[in-house]
């Protein structure tokens, strides 16, 4: 019996002995998992320091790009081949009054989706009476294939739309429209040589389509309608989705100077009056199409991350300035940074997330809701991590990482493209823009122009912009007015008023067309 006892307490002893180890090694394990996610956390915040530093965009930094626009605008004006910027004549010297009338069309070929579009105008009192569009995903296989296969494929659906025109489009009154006619904007680098006519000088936006290089689009446009065998649809004005907005903008305010797209692409066109000698004009003064998504300058904050997307995209080297602010690559900046977090600092764990290694796995517009999320628990941003890149479950510092990856990306995009505005300013309206201690007057308005606006001098300068990155995303506004607002006096900001011009690449090609009409 005592034996017994005596069993039983040595083996209640080591029990106990061995409850307290396990106790131990579990707190040790704890401790370690703790100080090894504290390393982690410190690691990742290390590496957001280091791009938030590259990435900055201080006061300075913006004075000294928006300078190198203007500087780059001149060379591009005077020597073709000499800036950054193609800086390419429109012919487009006719911009709306408001008293435009008839049916007219336009096709709006931009990105990954293009756009049919018609439109019903009244004049000055009725404006615009009844519009309707139909937009249309490109197959992504005609995105590598030939310019006659990508043509066919919009002008097929071009024709469908036109054959389904309703009666509420049929003249009152009038003689019957037997053309009908369309305003092309076509948004890649084009080279003008008429208001009808360009000559094709690089694809973008993930297009490649190689035979089309070097041609008119234009005629590949005519000729593809005409195969069609369908109702006669005549082709008046060639644009750029910026003139297009301009048009659009110029049509409701006489204001507008500046076209500009903040979407998937970025570009603007402005109004010129110091024109070259190759760009003929009859009035002195030409819409300028700028091509600003080329534009670089050494003053431009880029990190690893623009490095490796440039180097890796299909038109490596060119596009540098739309390539940190486009729509189409902001979602792909952040992915690119938080895949270094997660390699070097095991942000998300052991192991790189698979989800994460795909590029362009994150969209723009689910960027953009990590970034607005305002909880407590950012569970937005958890969310989007969950079901973009498959990662189950997040600690709310981690994700605050994530959501300041999202803030400095859109801050940067957002401060540089108020840059190259104020650049277009300083460029067209020279010291008005320039003086830290303005007078509130611009010295450098004609209020006799034709395409320039009549109103200018005694009130507001109109930026008139289109695109989902200014449409939709509230806090990019807010930063990029407020960088506007940095590099302007209190005068000179309250002067400048950037403005949305809706759909200006489709609405205002049809009005652009209503002005170039040959039947009219």
């Amino acid at each position: 019996m005592a034996d017994n006892k005596a069993w039983i307490n040595a083996l209640t002893a080591g029990t106990a002995v061995v409850a307290v180890a396990t106790v131990v090694c579990v707190w040790q394990r704890m401790q370690g998992s703790t100080q090894t996610t504290r390393t982690t956390r410190h690691q990742a915040l290390g590496l957001l320091h280091e791009f938030q530093h590259a990435a900055a965009t201080p006061l300075y930094v913006l004075r000294q790009i928006s300078e190198h626009m203007a500087v780059e605008m001149r060379a591009g004006l005077m020597t073709e081949g000499k800036s950054s910027l193609l800086m390419l004549p429109t012919f487009v010297e006719n911009l709306p009054d408001g008293n435009e009338t008839g049916l007219f069309y336009a096709l709006d070929l931009g990105g990954t989706n293009f756009r049919v579009l018609r439109c019903l105008l009244g004049g000055r009192e009725g404006r615009v009476l009844k519009q309707e569009y139909e937009e249309v995903p490109i197959p992504k296989i005609l995105m590598f294939g030939t310019s006659e296969e990508l043509f066919d494929f919009i002008a097929k659906k071009l024709v469908d739309f036109v054959n389904r025109e309703g009666d509420e489009y049929k003249p009152r009154g009038g003689r019957q429209q037997t053309v009908r006619e369309l305003g092309l904007t076509f948004s890649f680098p084009v080279k003008q040589t008429s208001v009808r006519s360009g000559v094709l000088i690089q694809w973008s936006k993930g297009f490649l389509v190689a035979d089309g290089v070097g041609a008119d689009v234009v005629a590949l446009l005519q000729r593809a309608i005409n195969r069609q065998h369908g109702p006669k649809i005549e082709v008046v004005v060639l644009v750029n989705d910026t003139v297009g907005t301009l048009a659009g903008g110029r049509y409701w305010n006489e204001d507008a100077m500046v076209g500009m797209i903040l979407g998937t692409g970025t570009n603007a066109c402005y109004v010129e009056r110091d024109l070259p000698a190759h760009a003929n004009s009859s009035t002195g003064e030409m819409v300028i199409n700028m091509e600003w998504a080329g534009f670089w300058s050494s003053h431009l904050p880029r990190t690893y991350a623009d490095e490796q997307l440039d180097s890796e995209s299909v038109n490596p080297g060119q596009a540098g300035f739309e390539k940190m602010i486009g729509g189409m690559y902001l979602g792909e900046i952040v992915r690119r940074v938080l895949f270094k977090m997660a390699g070097e600092a095991a942000l998300f764990g052991d192991e790189i997330p698979h989800k994460l290694k795909e590029p362009f796995v994150l969209m723009t517009s689910e960027m953009s809701k990590m970034h607005a999320d305002e909880s407590s628990d950012l569970r937005v941003v958890g969310t989007i991590l969950r079901d973009v890149f498959g990662i189950q479950k997040t600690e709310l510092p981690t994700r605050r990482i994530v959501h300041d990856v999202c803030d400095t990306v859109t801050l940067r995009s957002a401060r540089l493209a108020a840059a190259g505005i104020v650049g277009i300013f300083k460029k067209i309206g020279g010291d008005s823009w320039d003086s830290p201690h303005l007078s509130g007057t611009s010295k450098a308005v004609h209020h006799h122009s034709r395409v320039t606006s009549t109103g200018v001098g005694a009130g507001k300068t109109m930026v008139a912009m289109d695109g989902g990155l200014f449409e939709h995303y509230i806090q990019y506004r807010i930063y990029m007015q407020a960088a506007v607002s940095e590099l302007l006096s209190e005068a000179a900001a309250s002067r400048l008023v950037i403005q949305l011009a809706k759909d200006g690449s489709g609405i205002g090609a049809s009005i652009l067309a209503a002005c170039h009409s040959k039947y009219r």
